[in-house]
């Protein structure tokens, strides 16, 4: 039985202070791919990477492979980064892992601003990849551990709507300085990526590491203290406490061992560790790396007029979505309906996409509703999968192996991002098969396969604590029944502050 908690968000301050700092990390991430998705349409670029290119819109291209590398090689370093999670967290806490990823970032950043040399670029750009993967596993692992179960939900929105609006900040800097024609055009955004990395380098001196994280490593008494600072002065610490560590004992019974092989060790953490891995993948599903690694360069190439103020519009209106998102999060759960419909409408709004370009390729009224049905698709990915799919992907793993599941779910989806974004190129690049938007041929049938695992498979999780989560899968529930099942199990104190389990 989860804890009472009827404190406000004013109670919890402290809580939403750290998790609030944290929540930089996908701010980072955002930031990082609305650059440099637009670089690769910048003259200023394209005169040091790229070629030129009469045939063009703007004059330059740049060549698939070399596309191909520096928009994949970030998700490729995030996916290599987030398959070790899980060995790391065995040594490192969350914040020492952050701190890692603070030093990647800053590193990946001094090669690329300072060569001209598209080799050292690659290196740079996987380098920052490494430092990205970290930033969103371990962030999101902290606040999956340090929030209460009543505002997890709300943490993990802020989480994604920090992840658009950096990916909005980095499409306006770009808009500010496409129209350098000098080096300045791409030196001055890389600039921007030192400040994040240093506020939130400083900022962790000042919190404490995640509770459930110590009381894993058996430093119980250093995992009070860090709850009792997370949680209002008047919360049952006690009893929160003892509910972690009895939870982590019952499922050291049913496997002692903690590492990769585990996870499919025995059918509840095989069932957890696919189950994450797979809502975690839901967001590739959908291509919408397509769009925003691309955005600025897919519209350029498609004879958009100001593409990179469309590709503003296009992450305001997916930053819009999020808020609306906010709204509802919290308050009604059916994340399940939330991800079926946002998987329908994003199939659907992709093949609309493809089928108008394919009628009328390169008419003004083509482009015109590329952008607007575009605006829709990330409207409904932010609003209705970005979210909720890294939210259940965060939710399911048991607490012994969190580490282990959430970073192989993070790299898989990593993998499925590093996929999209490597084989785009091929399909809009004009030097290569030059679809353009008829790329969303490929992604209905996935976005429709997508929806329909969603409705026998994803189990409903809004509102349950991650004790409660355990005791589910202990029970074998089918997944459309989670939402109605009664949790019985619960943690009582005697007068000596010793916790007993009661069934």
């Amino acid at each position: 039985m989860a804890v009472k908690d009827d404190q406000t968000i004013r109670d919890h301050w402290r809580c939403f202070l750290a998790c609030g700092l944290i929540v930089l990390s996908p701010f980072q991430y955002g930031v990082d791919f609305g650059l440099i998705g637009g670089l690769q349409a910048m003259p200023g670029f394209l005169e040091v990477f790229g070629h030129r290119a009469p045939n063009t819109v703007i004059g330059w291209n740049i060549t698939t492979v070399r596309q191909q590398l520096i928009s994949s090689l970030m998700t490729l370093g995030a996916f290599v980064s987030s398959a070790t999670a899980g060995f790391i967290a065995a040594k490192l806490g969350r914040k020492p892992c952050l701190w890692l990823a603070c030093l990647g970032c800053v590193v990946s950043n001094v090669i690329m601003m300072a060569t001209t040399d598209i080799n050292a670029l690659y290196i740079g750009r996987l380098v920052n990849g490494l430092a990205n993967g970290y930033f969103m596993t371990f962030s999101q692992l902290y606040i999956q551990e340090s929030s209460p179960a009543k505002y997890r939900g709300l943490f993990l929105t802020v989480f994604q709507f920090c992840t658009s609006i950096g990916t909005l900040l980095g499409t306006v800097i770009d808009f500010a300085t496409s129209t350098r024609q000098d080096r300045s055009s791409y030196l001055i955004p890389l600039g921007i990526i030192y400040i994040v990395p240093f506020f939130l380098a400083i900022g962790m001196f000042f919190i404490p590491e995640s509770p459930r994280w110590l009381i894993l490593q058996d430093r119980f008494e250093e995992g009070r203290k860090s709850l009792e600072w997370l949680r209002p002065q008047d919360s049952q610490v006690d009893i929160e406490l003892a509910e972690i560590k009895a939870a982590i004992e019952k499922e050291r019974e049913m496997g002692s061992k903690v590492g990769m092989l585990d996870m499919f060790a025995n059918p509840i953490d095989r069932r957890r560790t696919f189950l994450a891995v797979a809502a975690v993948t839901l967001q590739a599903a959908t291509g919408s790396m397509f769009i925003i690694a691309y955005k600025a360069y897919f519209f350029t190439m498609s004879g958009i007029s100001d593409p990179f103020a469309m590709s503003c519009v296009l992450s305001t209106l997916g930053l819009i979505a999020i808020i609306a998102n906010s709204l509802i999060v919290v308050r009604y759960g059916r994340r399940r309906v939330m991800l079926m419909s946002g998987m329908g409408a994003c199939g659907i709004l992709q093949l609309i996409i493809a089928i108008v370009y394919d009628k009328k390729p390169g008419a003004k009224v083509t482009g015109q509703v590329i952008v607007a049905l575009s605006s829709l698709y990330l409207m409904s990915y932010n609003g209705m999968i970005a979210t909720y799919a890294w939210l259940a992907g965060g939710e399911i793993p048991s607490q012994r192996l969190r580490s282990y599941t959430f970073g192989l779910a993070a790299a898989i989806g990593f993998l499925g991002a590093w996929i999209t974004t490597f084989t785009a190129p091929y399909f809009i690049n004009p030097d290569a098969l030059n679809w353009g938007p008829r790329y969303g041929y490929i992604w209905f049938p996935s976005c429709i396969v997508s929806g329909i695992w969603v409705y026998f498979f994803l189990p409903e999780v809004q509102g349950r604590t991650l004790e409660e989560i355990d005791e589910m899968f202990e029970a074998n529930i089918p997944a459309r029944k989670f939402s109605r099942f009664q949790c019985t199990r619960r943690i009582d104190l005697d007068e000596k502050g010793v916790a007993s389990h009661q069934e």
